[in-house]
This record gives C-alpha cells, structure tokens and sequence, in this order.
C-alpha cells in the first residue's frame, strides 16, 4: 500500500509492541519493541508500515511526504490518562499552607481543596471552562500528549456535573487532542449533604441514565477514602454505574488503606488510581486481574508525601501506567514529561517500563489499545518525534521539553 507521509531513518523507534521474551532480570514492564533505525509509513491517518533500515520502495509513492527523523526517537503519541482537565479557577491561595503542611483533609474541612475548585467550575459559564481547558490541553500537546481522560467532578451538582461533561465533548470537535470522558459526581461530599450522605448517593447515581443515554462520558470514577467515599458506598455507585454500561475507574487507597485497590479489582475497573497507600492484599489482588495500577507521582512530588511503591508493584507483576493527575490543587502541571522524569528518579521505574506506562498500558486503562497505544500496523497514527538520540535522555535531561513534532492521525499538530 502507498503512504502519504514516512518518517525515515529513525534512530529508536519505540512501537510498544508487546512480546513475550524477555532478557533476563527485565520486568513484564519491559517487554515492549524498540527498532533502531525504523520506520514508519502512514495512510489516511493510519499506520500502513513499520520496520527497520530502508523504506520499501511499495511504501513511496509521488506524493508521498519524506521526513528524515535525523536519528532522533520516535515514540506512540502520550497518553495521560487521569486528569481532571476541566474546571474553574485555581487554588494558589493554599499554596502556603500546602507547603508549610497542613493535611489536605484539613484544608478540605475548611472549604478549600476540591469545594474550592467546586464553587469556581459552578460559577463559570461553558465558554469559560472550553477557553481554560484547550488553552490546557494545547500545552499538554506541546509536551507529545495526544490522548487525555478528562473527569467532571467539580460541580457535585447535576447542573455542573452536566456542564462539565458536554465541555468534555465540545472539546473533542473543537481541537486536536482526542478526550476520554469520565463521569465523577462523587468525587467529594458537598457541605449542604454533610448530614444526608445516602440523598447525595442516590442524586449521583439517579444522573447515570441521562449521562449514558447523553453520551456524556464513558467511564464512572468514585474518590473512595477515609473521609470521603467508605468502601461499601463507592461499591455501590460503581455496581450501579456498572448496569448501566460504563466502564469503571477509583481513586484508591490514596491517603489511606482502606481497600480500594482489592475494591478496583472486584468490580472489573479499568484502573485503580494512586494507591501511594496500597497494602500488599491489594498489590496481590492487582497482579492477579487486568486491572491497571495508574500511578500519579506529580501528586506525591506537590504534596511532599510518599509516592507509590511501583518498584514493589512491578516487580510483583503488577501493570503500571502514569499520569500527571492534572487537578488545580494537589497537582497543577500539565508536563507528562517531568512526571515520567519524576517515576525515573523517585519511583525507580526504568526507561522502557516508563514508556510502556504512558504508552500501550495507559490505553489499556481506557479500552483503547487496539486504537491506540502503540505503533502497529492498523492503528491510529499518533506519534511524537523528540529531539533526543533515546529515550534514556528524555528521561536524564529533566525539566526540559523534549517534544520535536506531534502527529495525530497522521496529521501535524506540533512542532518545535
């Protein structure tokens, strides 16, 4: 088949492919392709050829478009699968207390942490959150993402959980980053419920049925933790969201272990999310299921706490991804890049293990990896092209944007 754009003379093609030898002492997180001196042929937006050394002259047509990657890496376009991208407002009036540290759920007790943000996203209109988040997302684009779960969560109300939602899908026709979208009505409990726990349960499930049969969002997430959400409610909104046909994600065993990774992994989630706190009862249940552990040290790097224990995971076989947790509180950066520079210094995780996380396992924690995820023949041409030899420096060189170009379907949406 004749291409409409190679990339040629590529000096590591990272596909993400997995296979199943490994090198001796290399983890199940290391077993994706690396060719070195790729290439990648692409045709209506898809990816038609990929090898190693000369392109085949069936690839090239007259007007087919020849970039010479000049040695540089090339990789499946990022994906950053645990965001809360749209809201109102920003939270640098914690700042000091956050560092000087005072306990998020003192801060929350107080009306700041999410019902802060909660009362900013109410009171801004559609308009304004569409503006704040593709001026968010186009820096996320910047940094070589091209796929983004985006959660609701701070409207805790049908108004603005609703708001929210539509944003997520105005936002997917209005730019070029694709968006995952996630219904979290339950993601803190508002002040005026404080003394009704069960109503406000009943009022985010009772929202279920109109979001499905809006298609609003494709996943349910619950923020299950001491404080917030016990395990024998958040099991109940997710069994309900799980009739009625979403895809299930939790924020887990962040703060506290409290079971919410062995929870994940019960109802069938896609992902249990942050785990800093998770026992070995849950890295044991995690490495027994197809459940992803997506991890999100930016959060333990903003709030100075532990960060999860990912060598631990890995090590016992447990499938990791990594996200930047983009939030206006715990963790306002869109840099996906310095959180994969974070997971190399602080959680030991290694280059290939990294660039599975955000690559093929972060589509798993969406659905999406027979679309996304990795360069294989069939699939989305989404890729990033960084201005780097290999992929020890992108993750060596830290602080620093290493994206070259950005494709998404085939198409050029960054460049340098």
């Amino acid at each position: 088949m004749n291409a409409d754009l190679i990339i040629y003379n590529i000096g590591q093609l990272v596909t993400a492919k997995e296979f199943s030898n490994l090198k001796e002492g290399e983890s199940s997180m290391e077993n994706i392709e690396i060719i070195q001196n790729g290439y990648l042929a692409v045709s209506d937006g898809e990816i038609v050829g990929i090898g190693q050394g000369d392109v085949p002259s069936k690839f090239i047509k007259f007007t087919t478009k020849l970039i010479d990657a000049e040695g540089r890496v090339v990789t499946p376009g990022l994906i950053d699968s645990h965001t809360h991208l749209v809201h109102g407002g920003s939270r640098e009036n914690e700042f000091l207390d956050k560092i000087q540290g005072v306990p998020y759920l003192e801060i929350l007790k107080k009306g700041g942490g999410i019902l802060s943000s909660v009362k900013s996203t109410q009171s801004a209109t559609e308009k304004e959150l569409i503006l704040k988040a593709k001026g968010t997302l186009k820096i996320m684009l910047g940094f070589g993402v091209t796929t983004v779960e985006s959660k609701s969560g701070y409207g805790l109300d049908r108004e603005t959980e609703l708001k929210q939602l539509y944003v997520n899908k105005k936002l997917n026709q209005e730019q070029e980053v694709e968006i995952i979208s996630t219904f979290m009505g339950a993601h803190a409990l508002p002040e005026e419920f404080k003394d009704n726990r069960e109503r406000f349960i009943n009022s985010v499930i009772e929202l279920l049925p109109e979001i499905k049969e809006k298609n609003l969002a494709e996943f349910f997430d619950v923020f299950c933790e001491e404080g917030v959400f016990s395990i024998e409610e958040s099991r109940r909104m997710l069994l309900e969201a799980k009739k009625q046909k979403f895809k299930l994600r939790l924020h887990a065993d962040e703060i506290v272990n409290i079971g919410g990774a062995e929870l994940a992994v019960e109802v069938g989630a896609y992902s249990a999310d942050h785990l800093m706190a998770i026992s070995d009862n849950g890295i044991q249940a995690l490495k027994n299921s197809k459940t992803i552990a997506n991890l999100l040290p930016g959060t333990s790097f903003s709030l100075n706490k532990d960060y999860a224990p990912a060598r631990k995971m890995i090590d016992a076989g447990v499938q990791v991804a990594l996200s930047t947790d983009y939030n206006p509180g715990s963790c306002p950066t869109e840099n996906l890049q310095l959180i994969m520079q974070i997971a190399a210094l602080k959680l030991k995780m290694r280059p290939k293990e990294i660039f599975k996380a955000v690559t093929i396992n972060a589509a798993k924690s969406l659905g999406k990896e027979r679309k996304i995820g990795s360069l294989e023949v069939g699939k989305k041409a989404d890729f990033v092209i960084f201005d780097a030899k290999n992929i020890e420096y992108i993750l060596y060189h830290f602080g620093v944007n290493h994206t070259k170009k950005v494709f998404k379907n085939g198409c050029l949406v960054f460049k340098k």
